[in-house]
């Protein structure tokens, strides 16, 4: 079993991750900290966690942890990542990886000096039967030669002291949502854009991006578009489309634990809903990092690919401010 600790009591660690770290097959939670001794305390105490630190230090230097999941705001990813590396720790970081291409070039030409511990950034939705269900639908062909990725991907929060709306942190819509919606087309392509284009529009009180769409160019003909928003209403959907037929995922990012979930499929013949059973995505998501721990294989996801998100996000900024395609090297 992988021992987890965990970097502090952000929301989606208390009500997604730990849950599901708790449920997987090969993980339990060992310790959680917080600046705050009072709130890793309570949510010890809430969650059946044995031991609660007053610092991410403290956490760090415990012996009995083997892991570490990172959820801290993400101007701190890359900063305490790598102090969890130092300290002997593998990380399981979530998304997006750093503030930009050069954070995340940092983080991985240091992870370097460390070959036998494992970084992954916690883009948990690759590990949903649906998500590999659409690849392995995708590389048989089974909608002919893919051209296009249609995502969407919207909450509703004006709230001003949420950490999502400020700037400095890594707040808005690209950083928070958009990264999915550029992650899904280079998972399904296994390649990467040529040039994108990019249009924001900015809350002018928060300055946060409250509404990102983009374009990405890829090779032979193929691209994606996206809008993501911090300011609508909430709804999801990804659609994929071939020459011979489409797919639709209905809840790409935050499909239930709970529930079932499906994706239509539509070709020639008809349509067909696939319907999954219930699972959780953040606990396939540990059980896979646990196993390249525990069987000293790499990473399911290298950080390679998360150098290459980034400069996705970093051109989309960049074209919307200079309002111009974007090369990307």
């Amino acid at each position: 079993m992988i021992r987890w600790g965990i970097l502090s009591t952000a929301k989606i660690g208390l009500t997604k991750v730990i849950p599901a770290l708790q449920n997987s097959r090969l993980g339990e939670v060992t310790a959680i900290s917080s600046r705050v001794g009072e709130q890793a305390e309570k949510a010890a105490r809430q969650l059946g966690i044995a031991k609660a630190y007053s610092s991410y230090e403290e956490l760090l230097s415990d012996p009995d942890i083997d892991a570490i999941y990172n959820p801290l705001p993400n101007h701190l990813h890359v900063e305490w990542t790598l102090k969890a590396l130092r300290a002997g720790k593998h990380v399981l970081c979530e998304k997006p990886i750093g503030m930009n291409r050069s954070e995340a070039i940092r983080l991985e030409a240091e992870s370097r000096k460390f070959p036998t511990l494992k970084v992954m950034e916690a883009f948990m939705y690759r590990f949903h039967p649906q998500w590999v269900k659409a690849k392995q639908l995708i590389d048989a062909g089974t909608i002919g030669q893919v051209k296009t990725v249609q995502s969407f991907f919207s909450y509703f929060n004006a709230d001003p002291n949420n950490i999502r709306n400020k700037p400095e942190v890594g707040g808005g819509a690209l950083m928070d949502i958009g990264c999915y919606c550029i992650s899904f087309p280079r998972f399904l392509f296994a390649e990467e854009p040529s040039a994108v284009m990019g249009f924001m529009d900015v809350d002018p009180q928060m300055r946060t991006d409250r509404l990102t769409s983009g374009i990405l160019k890829f090779a032979a003909g193929k691209s994606s578009s996206f809008t993501c928003s911090t300011q609508l209403c909430p709804f999801q959907q990804v659609h994929i489309l071939g020459d011979q037929g489409r797919i639709t995922v209905e809840i790409p990012v935050n499909a239930p634990p709970t529930q079932k979930c499906k994706i239509i499929l539509m070709v020639a013949n008809g349509r067909k809903e696939i319907e999954f059973d219930a699972v959780d995505q953040y606990s396939l998501q540990a059980d896979a990092f646990a196993e390249a721990i525990l069987n000293n294989t790499p990473a399911p996801t290298p950080l390679t690919d998360a150098i290459a998100n980034m400069a996705v996000i970093d051109a989309i900024r960049a074209s919307a401010e200079q309002n111009t395609w974007i090369n990307i090297e």
